[in-house]
């Protein structure tokens, strides 16, 4: 079967290898379909993401595939249904975990970083990971369940939202999704704000996200202004990784107001502390997600709550692995989320 393989920063691979061993009991094999293409992909690909040191890496988290065979102690799933899984590899004995929060779990193993991916035509998970998929949500739907996770994990972060405005710096595919999430979970008005893309906001008002913002063009204090007039904001959630984001929203958020950190940084941000404290602001992190934010990204999904069609904006063959990520570099400006077609289906 293939398999991608970054070799090294800026160098992706296709290579036969072998398919995968006898399942254990508790193993499931899929067949892959579709593979998400995420900005962490592209921090790895360029040698710049913060916890990821170590290469040849096969990458693959935001993926979907058929199951085509159960292990012999596998009860919650059968071949032939469609499905994806969790990507976390996690001790299950740490102190988060026992207390459930294994997604901080203190040796946290994430594949597609440090443990091999899902970049190949066969993939083996875990019973406890994987997460079925009804028929009718499609495979390019299914392989956005895991960023949708991210959104549903991190709108929970500040609390309730209902009757709170809120802003989303940051309009890429995790960006988007979030504001899709906030809406959905009941605040009064979102506001989603880039510093770069035009065309990234207008997929964003193709999932009914009305409130948006281009900071090139106008001042994010003004921006909050025309959105929320008097009211401003209560939460702020970046997403997009970058000093200026943070900034904005430590500065803009009201008194006593929360900051969630989702995006990654591939420099530090500064943190002004002392305004930090003097307007007693929580400053949370949001850390991937959990099972339950996986079964409900499926459901919003399913349901329609949160719109997907809009974000796919390019397909590429397996074959065609490091074509797609040059796409990105050229024209990441112009396109969100970058799918890899495993198969043909």
């Amino acid at each position: 079967m293939r398999q991608a393989v970054l070799t090294t920063p800026g160098d992706i691979e296709i290579r036969e290898i072998p398919m995968p061993a006898p399942l254990k009991p508790n193993e499931i094999l899929l067949r892959i379909h579709r593979i998400g293409v995420c900005g962490s992909d592209i921090h790895v690909f360029h040698g710049k993401h913060p916890f990821v040191t170590k290469y040849p890496v096969i990458q693959g988290h935001e993926y979907s595939g058929e199951i085509v065979q159960v292990g012999s102690a596998v009860t919650t799933v059968r071949p032939g249904m469609k499905a994806t899984a969790r990507p976390q590899v996690v001790c299950g004995k740490c102190a988060p975990c026992l207390r459930g929060q294994y997604n901080v779990c203190q040796n946290l193993t994430v594949q597609g970083f440090v443990a091999n991916g899902s970049a190949q035509d066969y993939f083996v998970v875990t019973e406890d990971r994987i997460v079925a998929v009804p028929d009718a949500v499609s495979y390019e739907q299914a392989a956005l369940i895991e960023p949708a996770a991210v959104g549903a994990h991190s709108t929970l972060r500040a609390g309730p939202l209902t009757g709170k405005n809120v802003v989303v710096a940051g309009a890429g595919t995790i960006g988007n999704l979030i504001a899709q999430f906030a809406i959905a979970r009941g605040a009064k008005k979102v506001l989603l704000t880039t510093a770069k893309s035009d065309f990234r906001l207008s997929v964003a008002r193709q999932c009914s996200i009305t409130e948006t913002a281009n900071l090139s063009t106008e001042s994010f204090p003004d921006a909050v202004k025309r959105v929320f007039g008097s009211e401003g904001f209560q939460v702020g959630i970046e997403a997009a990784g970058a000093q200026g984001a943070v900034t904005d929203l430590i500065a803009g958020v009201e008194n006593g107001g929360t900051v969630i950190i989702v995006g990654v940084f591939e420099e530090n941000p500064v943190v002004n502390m002392g305004f930090l404290g003097e307007h007693e602001l929580n400053v949370l992190g949001s850390m991937m997600y959990r099972h339950e934010d996986y079964e409900e990204a499926v459901r919003f999904i399913a349901e329609g709550r949160i719109q997907t069609t809009p974000l796919i904006t390019s397909h590429f063959p397996f074959d065609q692995y490091l074509d797609a990520y040059h796409f990105i570099e050229k024209e990441g400006h112009k396109s969100l989320k970058v799918m890899i077609d495993v198969s043909d289906n």
